[in-house]
């Protein structure tokens, strides 16, 4: 060896074993795997290497691992004595991913060499990933959430958007402003999908106006695979390479161009996967073009008509829709639908009037408009709602498409959305639990007779605990409305003022949602003496917090957000009022576990759903709504509350005259009083009572696991030829 060699030294083995590089990428496989947004000790762990950096990089894990080489990890490691959480994380991942005796292996075991094919054209997993818009995207990311935990077989199939959803900011007027930002793809957890030989999956959709080409990404969310596609690809025009940038951006041409590539593109995706689903999970009409490259497949493979392959495709295909509401079903004039539908069309050996007629109630009425939802009810035979009320509203608003039945036996049946547990409860209520319910809860959340074990509960510490989230919640809305006040050259009087806004100890309502005019946000602001007598109370005061975004071709949507925005100017307000801008799952994550109560006064019955207060339910708050979506099925008269009694009037404008007399009732003879009811030690003994009944009955209810249950039992086995069950 000559003086000028040196030899390298030996990687240092830290006290558990591993090296710095080891360890490095034990953390960047916790990062790659979309679990860890779900199992708060593997967050906190991400966490604790850099808290500020954290909350700057919007809770991105590989973001943060960027800034870390393996050296400057291995020492924060042993700085924060981290080397057994993560290699205790590590093991947990493996184990969790290996483990076959899962829930699903037991009742789903018909899908375990075809799995079931989800579609959906947004999924809301995490906020670091921003595919998403709001409540049809969160309730797709907890669907796959809990078919992970479930252990149910199930791959899912979406777009990848480079820009995601809108940024919102609102200027001094109030008045919502988008801006879109490109996402750093190395940034995010994916990876482009391979063929069996290695090479990347690229996947083309024939139109009379050319070729569309997509490629393939995949991403792990726990034992879940997704699949994005993007056009964003050389081969494709630069309108085109332009087509999945935006979520529900562009004119009907950009939509219908996405849902093609949703659609027909994602099933092409999964036979050059070599996955052969056992059955196909339509989330909303977005994706109803894929049946028709289903059968398209089946007579190309099988040399089967199309009419027989309609026939066997359909009974494989689940359909779920999620709104009452006209403007909420994608519609396209005939010659968008040939452009585009042609080339398979020819395939499929059936005139254009026969794809026509597929979307449309009356197939020979040439004024009707090609509806998504029509198609996809017509090319399932599994067809359902998201809550009892919405089942009945959409047996209705469909009936045409089944003339010789009555109403009550028109196929569509409901399974009521539910939310992802472990994706929304707070680590302290996480904490409290672990005290009270038995060991193996978290594994049972679908169970009613967990979540009895609340009443186990001191009272004092659950309204400790609660109260704890309220002064973090308070917390957020001081930093990010002074933040908004810096942003837009506020004078340092008003960013004082804003980092005083709000108290602790004051009732606090929040108000988290789209602002769609149906929705009516405003219902509060009715009468605005009335409103500021009740916030302003000297002894029983009421403070709100708003969030949402309004789409950025709905002006009466940006006008409501104006009008309630610009009430922080009104002195009668001052201090009892915030809007906070660019609603996220990361704004929505801190309101729903702070709140005291949460409002949901939409014109009944156009809210299919809603999730946002189940998951208010898992930490505490309470429910204050029409009786309209999962509320109608839920409230008991112990468990919340109730605006009115369930009717709407013919009138549009009687009916909200009368809904906001009702909200204003009810916020001043029950909500108030209740809450600021105390006893000798300073509780308020019937408001958490309240609060248990409502954790009691309602958290397994309205879990995600169960509703993954229901259409494990009830949809995906017998679509897949098990056992068949009835749709509840």
């Amino acid at each position: 060896m000559t003086p000028s060699q040196t030899v390298p030294s030996p990687p240092k083995i830290n006290a558990d074993g591993t090296t710095a590089q080891e360890l490095y990428d034990k953390c960047l496989a916790l990062a790659h795997n979309l679990w860890w947004s779900w199992t708060p000790e593997v967050s906190s762990l991400f966490r604790d290497l850099d808290p500020v950096r954290w909350r700057q990089l919007d809770h991105n894990p590989i973001a943060l691992m960027k800034e870390f080489t393996p050296d400057r990890l291995d020492l924060r490691a042993a700085e924060m004595v981290l080397y057994s959480r993560i290699n205790h994380a590590y093991r947990r991942l493996k184990e969790y991913l290996g483990s076959k005796q899962t829930w699903g292996s037991t009742h789903a075991g018909v899908l375990g060499a075809r799995p079931i094919a989800y579609f959906s054209a947004e999924f809301g997993i995490h906020e670091s990933m921003p595919i998403y818009s709001g409540g049809l995207g969160v309730l797709s990311g907890d669907h796959i959430k809990s078919a992970s935990g479930l252990g149910v077989p199930l791959v899912a199939i979406g777009l990848f958007y480079s820009q995601g959803y809108f940024k919102q900011q609102l200027d001094e007027s109030g008045y919502q402003s988008e801006e879109y930002i490109d996402t750093r793809i190395d940034n995010l957890p994916m990876q482009p999908a391979v063929d069996e030989e290695g090479q990347p999956i690229m996947v083309s959709m024939e139109t009379r106006s050319g070729n569309l080409v997509a490629k393939v990404w995949k991403m792990d969310v726990g034992r879940v695979r997704l699949y994005l596609l993007d056009c964003n690809v050389e081969g494709n025009s630069p309108e085109d390479r332009q087509l999945t940038s935006r979520l529900y951006g562009g004119d009907t041409r950009t939509r219908i161009r996405q849902e093609l590539v949703l659609g027909v593109g994602g099933v092409r995706a999964l036979r050059a996967l070599g996955i052969t689903p056992g059955a196909y999970h339509l989330n909303e009409g977005h994706s109803a073009f894929g049946p028709l490259e289903v059968i398209r497949g089946r007579m190309h493979d099988d040399g089967m008509t199309f009419d027989d392959a309609l026939r066997e495709v359909a009974q494989n295909t689940v359909f779920t829709t999620h709104t009452p509401v006209p403007a909420g079903h994608d519609r396209f004039d005939e010659a968008l639908v040939e452009e585009h539908l042609g080339p398979l069309r020819d395939q499929l050996g059936i005139s254009y009037e026969q794809l026509l007629g597929l979307g449309r109630v009356e197939p020979q009425n040439n004024e009707e408009t090609f509806c998504m939802t029509v198609l996809g009810l017509k090319l399932s035979r599994r067809a359902n709602a998201v809550s009892q009320l919405h089942g009945h509203v959409t047996r209705r608003m469909w009936a045409h498409l089944w003339p010789w039945r009555v109403e009550e036996e028109i196929p569509i049946g409901h399974i009521t959305n539910g939310v992802h547990v472990q994706s929304w409860l707070a680590e302290q209520m996480r904490h409290l639990y672990d005290r009270y319910f038995p060991s193996d809860w978290a594994d049972r959340m679908g169970a009613a007779e967990v979540w009895q074990n609340i009443h186990k509960v001191d009272p004092g510490e659950l309204w400790e605990t609660h109260n704890a989230l309220k002064t973090l919640l308070i917390s957020f809305v001081r930093r990010r409305i002074s933040r908004q006040c810096r942003r837009r050259g506020e004078s340092e009087e008003a960013v004082e003022h804003a980092r005083n806004l709000l108290d602790p100890g004051v009732l606090t309502i929040g108000f988290g949602r789209r602002f769609a005019t149906y929705k009516r946000a405003h219902l509060l602001f009715a009468d605005l003496d009335r409103t500021a007598e009740l916030l302003n109370h000297p002894e029983h005061p009421v403070q709100v917090i708003f969030a949402g975004k309004a789409h950025p071709k709905d002006e009466p949507g940006k006008e409501l957000i104006r009008k309630i925005a610009n009430l922080r100017h009104d002195p009668r307000f001052a201090g009892r009022l915030a809007f906070i801008e660019d609603y996220d799952i990361n704004v929505c994550r801190h309101l729903i576990q702070g709140v005291d109560v949460w409002l949901n006064n939409p014109r009944r019955p156009l809210e299919a759903s809603g999730t946002s207060g189940q998951k208010v339910i898992l930490n505490g708050g309470l429910n204050c709504s029409i009786l309209d979506g999962w509320w109608a099925e839920a409230h008991d008269g112990s468990n919340g509350f109730a605006i009115g009694h369930g009717t709407s009037h013919v009138s549009d404008e009687i009916t909200d005259a009368r809904d906001g007399q009702y909200l204003y009732e009810t916020l001043e003879n029950q909500v108030v009083p209740l809450f600021y009811r105390r006893d000798v030690d300073g509780l308020p003994r019937e408001w958490i009572r309240m609060m248990m009944n409502s954790i009691a009955g309602l958290a397994w209810r309205f879990s995600s696991d169960r509703m993954v249950m229901d259409y494990t039992r009830t949809c995906y086995v017998p679509a897949a030829g098990g056992l068949s069950c009835e749709m509840p």
